[in-house]
């Protein structure tokens, strides 16, 4: 039987393939060294560093491939040091510039299905690296591996201390220890057996409703996207704490395979996608924390961000899908917080490194300093901004890459100029194609980097009009 294996292209964060297919040891063996060599051309005279991290999440086999992927890179003349146990990406990207490595390089497919795993590389700066080097490393694939003269060192390390340590420093840990002590606010956790597993504890000290925190390399069948078709467990939990003690805040957080993602739910067990919280936290560390700079947005963020950005006396910075393109903003200008539709979330007062950890935190303070449920905060910043609408998403799977071609080729020669009914007033192209319609809603059309999947984003003024135009584009998709 002949099967297709994909050649290694970076996505919008590393490259990922199907275990055993595309991702396999002698690819990684092969790429890790080639990676490190990137690496150092590039940061190498600003750190004067001869180390290269390399760590991993819970993912099927994870802890093999980056003993594969440290050896390799050993063996080509660089040291490494390789992570003792699974932590989340950003404890790794944290670690690169706390230890002045060259980079990390991360076994991990952060929220893509089970049958996946991959590979993140990031920078001696603590974040992802820039298109402009994963092109480099994309340009050396075919040149062999060439073991040194001399193999580099390997040793062991706890990527976990230094990397809460490092959060715990930027909120009032006190403040949020004491209300959970206090029996005022309960934190549920729902890590999708993923690397944030323990994390919350770890920073806190305290008591935890951790759910899925069990190692499931099937995920439970599902996959460890912050989604709510996953997070049945999460809601009913939360709901039943209500009826247990309905005064009690309550604060529901989801993290992704490798912790790099965010999304939460309020006291009564609704989904709060980072279309919700991004205001939030935007609101909390301008007013609450004294902090200023720009704010980055993808152009999937929702339309209410550059609104409380008017109202905050802040400017709006938009970028194509991606966190590299934020991390990448962070590097040329004063940032105050850069965040994704897709609950990816950092900010400049930390590495250039989308981290869920340190949102939950922040987000977690805000709760505590103001007294209020998520669900009321966002609903005052609704009323303040005088915006309301509803968004969703929905990914759509396309057979192959070969129909994602045609599809693509399919926008760009015969550009919709109505969509369900409505006239199209303008089209960004900017990162696939974002329509914005006569009634100011908008519809956004775009494929995954690293998947035959096609994703459908829209926001209107009700869940209605919603699904309306995300059913529109599915049977567009399908025709």
């Amino acid at each position: 039987m002949a099967f297709t294996v994909n050649p290694i292209k970076f996505g919008t964060d590393g490259w990922r393939g199907v275990i055993a297919a595309d991702f396999t040891f002698e690819r990684v063996a092969m790429l890790a060294p080639l990676s490190a060599k990137v690496l150092a051309d590039n940061y190498g005279k600003a750190t004067d560093s001869n180390t290269v991290i390399v760590g991993y999440d819970r993912r099927f086999m994870a802890e093999d491939f980056a003993k594969v992927a440290a050896e390799a890179i050993q063996e080509a003349g660089f040291d490494v040091l390789l992570s003792e146990c699974f932590a989340p990406t950003p404890a790794y990207s944290w670690a690169a510039k706390a230890q002045n490595a060259l980079g990390a390089i991360v076994m991990t497919a952060s929220h893509n299905p089970a049958a996946y795993l991959g590979l993140k590389v990031k920078s001696a700066f603590g974040g992802s690296v820039s298109p402009e080097v994963t092109q480099q490393i994309e340009a050396i694939l075919d040149q062999p591996v060439v073991p040194a003269a001399q193999s580099g060192k390997l040793e062991y390390f706890d990527p976990w201390p230094s990397y809460c340590q490092g959060l715990q420093a930027k909120v009032d840990i006190t403040a949020i220890k004491d209300a959970i002590a206090s029996g005022k606010l309960q934190v549920f956790v729902d890590v999708m057996h993923g690397a944030a597993a323990t994390g919350l504890e770890r920073l806190l000290d305290s008591t935890i409703i951790e759910i899925n925190s069990d190692r499931d390399p099937l995920f439970g069948g599902g996959a460890p996207e912050p989604l709510p078709k996953y997070l049945a467990d999460l809601f009913r939990t939360i709901k039943a704490a209500a009826q247990e003690s309905p005064e009690t805040i309550r604060v529901g957080l989801v993290f992704d395979g490798d912790s790099d993602r965010i999304a939460a739910a309020d006291g009564e067990g609704n989904f709060l996608s980072s279309q919700i919280l991004i205001p939030i936290l935007m609101q909390h560390l301008f007013q609450n924390k004294g902090f200023t700079g720009e704010i980055v947005k993808t152009v999937s963020g929702s339309d209410i961000i550059p609104k409380l950005a008017k109202l905050l006396g802040l400017t709006v910075y938009e970028t194509p899908i991606g966190y590299k393109y934020i991390a990448d903003r962070m590097l040329k200008a004063e940032v105050m917080i850069g965040g994704e539709e897709s609950g990816g979330i950092g900010y400049g007062t930390h590495i250039p490194e989308r981290d869920a950890l340190l949102s939950a935190l922040y987000v977690l303070e805000a709760v505590v300093q103001s007294g209020k449920d998520l669900g009321e905060i966002y609903a005052e910043l609704e009323k303040k901004t005088e915006f309301h609408a509803n968004y969703d998403r929905i990914d759509f799977p396309l057979p192959n890459m070969e129909v994602r071609a045609k599809l693509l080729e399919r926008l760009a020669e015969e550009t919709p100029q109505t969509i369900a009914g409505k006239s199209v007033k303008d089209c960004l192209s900017v990162d696939g194609y974002k329509f914005r319609l006569e009634d100011d809603s908008w519809l956004l059309i775009r494929f995954s980097g690293t998947e035959p999947v096609l994703r459908l984003y829209c926001q209107a003024d009700n869940m209605i009009e919603v699904r309306k135009t995300l059913e529109w584009a599915r049977e567009w998709a399908s025709s």
